[in-house]
C-alpha cells in the first residue's frame, strides 16, 4: 500500500497541491474499498481519527482529488460519489445501487455505437450498468 500512496503523493506534487495527512488518508480509505463513497461515507470512516473534519474540508478535497484525476464521480440517488480512477485500461463499471460495489466490464460498446452514428464524432464516453450485486440481491 506504501508503493501506491507515493505515487499519489507525486501526483499531488506534479499539481501543486499539498501532501497532507487528511488527503493522504482520504486516499488511502479510496484505495482500501472496492465502491463508490459519499462525502458522508469519507466522514464516518474518517472521523474517529480526525475528529474535526468537515463536509466543507471532505467535498474541497473530493473536488480537488477529481480535477487531478485521482477519484472519479458518479452520482448514485442522486448523490455524487467518489471512487479511485482506473487508469490501467479502458474499461467500464457495473455499479450496485444499494452498498456501491463495483465490478469492472471489459467489453466496451461504443465501436458498435460508432456504426448507429456515422454522422457525429465520438470524443469521449462513459458506459455505467446500475443494479443490485450478489450480496444485496
Amino acid at each position: 500500500m506504501a508503493k501506491n500512496l507515493k505515487k499519489y503523493e507525486e501526483k499531488l506534487r506534479e499539481n501543486s497541491l499539498k501532501v497532507t495527512g487528511k488527503r493522504m488518508r482520504m486516499i488511502e480509505l479510496f484505495l482500501e474499498e472496492n465502491r463508490y463513497l459519499s462525502a458522508k461515507d469519507v466522514q464516518e470512516s474518517l472521523i474517529s481519527e480526525y475528529p474535526g473534519l468537515s463536509y466543507d474540508t471532505i467535498y474541497r478535497n473530493l473536488y480537488t482529488l477529481k480535477d487531478i484525476e485521482v477519484l472519479e464521480e458518479t452520482v448514485l440517488d442522486g448523490e455524487k460519489q467518489y471512487k479511485i480512477s482506473c487508469t490501467t485500461h479502458h474499461h467500464h463499471h457495473f455499479i450496485c445501487e444499494k452498498c456501491g460495489e463495483t465490478k469492472v466490464i471489459h467489453y466496451c460498446p461504443v465501436d458498435v455505437w460508432k456504426n448507429e452514428l456515422d454522422d457525429v464524432e465520438i470524443r469521449n464516453h462513459k458506459v455505467e450498468l446500475y443494479g443490485l450485486c450478489a450480496d444485496c440481491r
